[in-house]
C-alpha cells in the first residue's frame, strides 16, 4: 500500500515559486511528523522542513528558513511545501516521510517515491 505521494514538481526558472504536495495516508499521519527533505545530484539527502501531525509545530533547516513554507490540511490528508525564490541549487529530488521528527533520515521509515524539481534558466 502506497503511503507518501508527491507531487507539483517540475521546470521552473530562478526566481520562481513552487508548491509540492504529499497526500498521505492515514497510517502515515500517524507518525508524529511529516517531513520535506531532498536530494541533490550527487548528494546525500538533506532535511529541509517538518510538521507535526498532532499540533501547529514546524521546523525549518537554516539553508531553507525564510523562503519554503510547509503547511497541512489533514482534511485533505495532504503536507504542502510552499517554495519561493527558487535557485539552480535547489534543483533536486523532493521527497515527504513520516517518521518521529528531527532531521535524521533513519527516524522515518515511511517514504514517497520523490518528485522532480528543477531550477534552470
Amino acid at each position: 500500500q502506497v503511503q507518501l505521494v508527491e507531487s507539483g514538481g517540475g521546470l521552473v526558472q530562478p526566481g520562481d515559486s513552487l508548491r509540492l504536495s504529499c497526500a498521505a495516508s492515514e497510517f502515515a499521519l500517524g507518525y508524529y511528523a511529516v517531513g520535506w527533505f531532498r536530494q541533490r545530484p550527487g548528494k546525500g539527502r538533506e532535511g529541509l522542513s517538518i510538521i507535526s501531525t498532532s499540533d501547529d509545530s514546524t521546523y525549518y533547516a537554516d539553508s531553507v528558513k525564510g523562503r519554503f513554507a510547509i503547511s497541512k490540511d489533514i482534511a485533505k490528508k495532504t503536507v504542502y511545501l510552499e517554495m519561493t525564490n527558487l535557485q539552480p541549487e535547489d534543483t533536486a529530488i523532493y521527497y515527504c516521510a513520516a517518521g518521529v521528527g528531527g532531521f535524521v533520515i533513519s527516524e522515518y521509515p515511511i517514504w514517497g517515491q520523490g518528485t522532480q524539481v528543477t531550477v534552470s534558466s
